[in-house]
C-alpha cells in the first residue's frame, strides 16, 4: 500500500484554507483529512475598496502561512500547491506580496485565473454519488470574490467561466448591474441549451446554509427552502443573525449575498434543487497533487 501526505492552501478574497490529506491506495484512493485550518483574512475587503492589499492585511497574511508551513513540516508532506484566487488576481501589489511570503515563508504562490479556480474545485470529485451520469448538472461555486460556474453534461465538464460576483465584492459595493446581467443572462442561455437536472453548491455559505436547515449530508436543498432563508436572514441584522443563528462575525454579514447568489442561479436555470457536497478548492488541489504525484518541496 502507498500513502501520501499533501497539502493544499486556498488563498480566498473572504478567508484563507489549508487542507492537509493523507491519500492511501488500496483498490483505489482514500482521501483523509489530516488537517483544516480556516483563518479569517478578508483580502477582498483592502482590494475591492482600495485595490490594493494593506500592510496589515499583508502582515495578518505573512503571519498565516508561517503557521502553515510549520504544519507541512510537522506533517511531513510530499507535496503542496498554494492557490490565490480573485482578490489577489486583483490586488495591483498582488505579485509583490506572493513573492514576499516566498522569501519569507518558503510558501511559492500561484495566482490562479477563474477558470482555472472553477475546473479544481470541480476536479474535488465526491459527486459520482450524487449525481446522475445520464442528466446535465451546474457546479456553482460562491466565493468573496468571485463565482464560478462549471457545466456539467454527458458524463463530463463541458463549459467554465469566472464571473466578478462574490459575497466581500456585493458588501464592498463593487458589484456592477452589468456584470449581474452577464451572469444571469449567461445562466439563462447554458440552461436553455443543456438543461440542468440541478444546481451543485460550492462554498462556505452554502454549506453553512445546508446545516441552519438541518440537512442530513446527502440531503439537497429545495428552491423555496434557500429562498426562505434568504428572506429571513436578509431580514435580520448582523448581530441578529450572531445571536439568533449561531453565526460567527466572518460569515454573518457575507452569508446574505451568498444566498442571493444562489437563488439567482436557482431562478436563472428554472432549477429546484442545491446539492451541498462539502468540498471546495483545497479538496481540488490535493486531487490534483495525487493525479501528479510530483513533489514540489
Amino acid at each position: 500500500m502507498s500513502r501520501y501526505t499533501f497539502g493544499a492552501i486556498d488563498i480566498g478574497s473572504n478567508a484563507i484554507r489549508l487542507l492537509i490529506d493523507y491519500v492511501e491506495e488500496y483498490k483505489k484512493p482514500e482521501f483523509k483529512k489530516a488537517a483544516f485550518v480556516r483563518v479569517p483574512i478578508r483580502l477582498g475587503e483592502d482590494v475591492f475598496s482600495k485595490g490594493y492589499i494593506t500592510q496589515e492585511k499583508e502582515a495578518d497574511l505573512m503571519q498565516a502561512m508561517s503557521a502553515f508551513a510549520a504544519l507541512f513540516r510537522t506533517f511531513a508532506i510530499d507535496a503542496y500547491k498554494a492557490y490565490a484566487t480573485s482578490a489577489m488576481r486583483e490586488a495591483s501589489n498582488g505579485t509583490e506580496v506572493t513573492e514576499a511570503i516566498a522569501r519569507e515563508c518558503g510558501i511559492d504562490i500561484k495566482i490562479v485565473d477563474g477558470n482555472t479556480e472553477a475546473r479544481t474545485i470541480y476536479g474535488a470529485g465526491g459527486l459520482e454519488k450524487v449525481l446522475d451520469k445520464t442528466k446535465s448538472y451546474f457546479y456553482i461555486d460562491v466565493g468573496g470574490g468571485s463565482t464560478e460556474v462549471v457545466v456539467y453534461a454527458d458524463n463530463r465538464e463541458v463549459e467554465a467561466r469566472s464571473f466578478r460576483l462574490g459575497t466581500v465584492r456585493y458588501i464592498s459595493g463593487a458589484v456592477s448591474a452589468g456584470e449581474e446581467k452577464l451572469f444571469s443572462e449567461w445562466l439563462k442561455e447554458k440552461s436553455s441549451q443543456y438543461k440542468p437536472s440541478g444546481i451543485i453548491g460550492s462554498g462556505g455559505n452554502i454549506n453553512k446554509a445546508h446545516r441552519l436547515l438541518d440537512k442530513k449530508p446527502k440531503d439537497a436543498i429545495k428552491a423555496k427552502e434557500l429562498s426562505a432563508l434568504y428572506e429571513r436572514l436578509r431580514k435580520m441584522s448582523v448581530e441578529q443573525r450572531m445571536e439568533q443563528m449561531e453565526l460567527n462575525a466572518n460569515r454573518a454579514d457575507v452569508i446574505v449575498p451568498a444566498l442571493f447568489i444562489f437563488t439567482t442561479v436557482l431562478c436563472a436555470t428554472g432549477t429546484d434543487t442545491v446539492v451541498v457536497p462539502k468540498l471546495g478548492l483545497v479538496d481540488g488541489i490535493v486531487r490534483e497533487l495525487y493525479k501528479e504525484r510530483k513533489v514540489f518541496l
